[in-house]
């Protein structure tokens, strides 16, 4: 009864903003305030999935934000040329919602063979070598070709991060993760060019 009460209390409510001319929505909205160290929710969560879409964050998705979310965003910001603050205020959300599917600047490119792999398949883990948990985006290198922690745009699977190693991992190869194996099948092995960013 209780519920019933407060849920048709919530409609009236509403009812009243939308229609009321002096508590309704206006054509300017105030500006959000900007997202830090210490807030929670779905914006972190949107800043998360674009640092990591764009290869900067190897992280949880949680909608946290902490010292690994920060240090993302102002690996960002440097790569941008935006004021390197580890805040994101209008500017930076602006620029990672331009992050482009390919990149305009790298040091170099290589050639590599490309094969695909899940925390499904046998005799792997659900954690990477730098303990982040395994999801599209990482990937397994050799270190002595392409050091950990290097962001990395490999064409046909976007941009990833150096995050893990494998046994048969050794000299021009990739392992690239996916999250469910019917993805990883269909990738198979292929030759693929993989741009070094940083």
């Amino acid at each position: 009864m209780k519920r019933a009460f407060w849920a048709f209390t919530f409609v009236l409510v509403m009812l009243f903003a939308v229609s009321s001319p002096s508590v309704g929505l206006t054509a300017e909205q105030p500006e959000k305030a900007p997202i830090a160290v210490g807030a929670r929710g779905d914006e972190v969560r949107a800043v998360q999935k674009f640092l990591a879409d764009g290869g900067f964050y190897a992280g949880a998705i949680d909608g946290i934000f902490g010292p690994i979310t920060a240090k993302a965003v102002k690996e960002f910001q440097r790569n941008n040329d935006l004021e390197v603050t580890g805040i994101v205020d209008k500017e930076t959300f602006a620029y990672l919602g331009r992050l482009t599917s390919e990149p305009s600047r790298y040091s170099r490119s290589i050639v590599m063979k490309a094969s695909a792999y899940t925390a499904h398949d046998p005799g792997n883990g659900s954690y990477t070598y730098r303990g982040n948990y395994l999801r599209k985006g990482l990937v397994a290198v050799d270190p002595s070709v392409i050091p950990l922690g290097t962001r990395l745009y490999i064409k046909g699977y976007g941009y990833a991060v150096a995050d893990d190693i494998g046994g048969a991992i050794k000299g021009n190869r990739i392992d690239l993760a996916y999250e469910n194996r019917r993805e990883a099948l269909a990738f198979g092995v292929r030759q693929v060019t993989v741009y070094i960013l940083d």
